[in-house]
C-alpha cells in the first residue's frame, strides 16, 4: 500500500525526463524514417521492435553505430546513419508544458535529480537543445551510463544510493506503470505521471 503523499515527507525528488520534463512521440521518428525511405509510416512502424537490441542500446553494451546498423537490418531499409540519428531525434517535441517552473518552485526547496532510460545519441540531442530546463537537476542518471535501466531493482538501488537519502524519503515521477511498480517495490514513494497536472497536484500535495 502506497501512503499519499503529505508535507515535509520529501528529502528528495526523483524524475523521469521522457514525457515527465521532455515530450516525445515514436511516431515522429518512424514518419521521418518512412518518408527518407519512401515507404509508408504505418509500415516503418511495424518493423521498429523494442528487442534485445534496444535495450543493449538503452544500457551502453553498444555503439551508436553498431545499434543504427542493427536498425538498418531490421527495418529494411539503406538509410545512412545520419539519416537514421536525424529520424531517432525527431522524436523530441520540447518540454513538456508548465514542467519548467514547477522544477524552479521545487528545487528552491529540495534537491532535484533524474534517472532516464535512454541512449547515447538521444543524450547528446536532449542534453544541447534542453539544457535550461535540466539544469534543474542536481544530477541525472542515464541508464546508457549507469549501465542499469528501469524497472529493475539494481536500477533504483543505485539510483538510491547515490542520493543518498533513504528510499521513503524520495518521491519519484514517472510515466510508466511499471517503473513506477519497480520503483514502489524498493521503497521508493512514487507518482504515476498521467495528465499535464499530475506532477503540479503531487508537489501542491507535498507542500511545495
Amino acid at each position: 500500500m502506497t501512503l499519499p503523499l503529505s508535507p515535509f515527507s520529501a528529502d528528495a525528488l526523483l524524475f523521469d525526463l521522457g514525457r515527465v520534463v521532455i515530450d516525445f512521440d515514436i511516431e515522429r521518428t518512424v514518419a521521418a524514417w518512412a518518408e527518407r525511405a519512401g515507404c509508408k509510416p504505418a509500415d516503418m512502424l511495424a518493423r521498429f521492435v523494442r528487442d534485445e537490441t534496444f535495450w543493449r542500446y538503452e544500457t551502453g553494451l553498444i555503439s551508436d553505430e553498431e545499434f543504427f546498423s542493427l536498425l538498418r537490418k531490421s527495418l529494411g531499409v539503406t538509410l545512412s546513419d545520419a539519416e537514421l540519428l536525424a529520424g531517432w531525434n525527431a522524436t523530441f517535441i520540447g518540454e513538456m508544458p508548465g514542467i519548467a517552473p514547477l522544477l524552479t518552485r521545487a528545487a528552491a526547496r529540495l534537491p532535484l535529480y533524474a534517472f532516464s532510460n535512454t541512449n547515447t545519441a538521444h543524450v547528446a540531442h536532449f542534453s544541447q537543445h534542453y539544457a535550461e530546463v535540466l539544469s534543474h537537476f542536481r544530477e541525472i542518471f542515464l541508464s546508457s551510463t549507469i549501465k542499469l535501466r528501469k524497472p529493475h531493482a539494481d536500477a533504483y538501488q543505485h539510483v538510491i544510493s547515490a542520493i543518498g537519502v533513504p528510499a521513503e524519503r524520495i518521491v519519484f515521477f514517472d510515466d510508466l506503470k511499471e517503473n513506477i511498480d519497480g520503483a514502489r517495490a524498493c521503497g521508493l514513494q512514487a507518482v504515476h505521471v498521467t495528465s499535464p497536472t499530475s506532477v503540479a497536484e503531487a508537489l501542491k500535495a507535498l507542500g511545495l
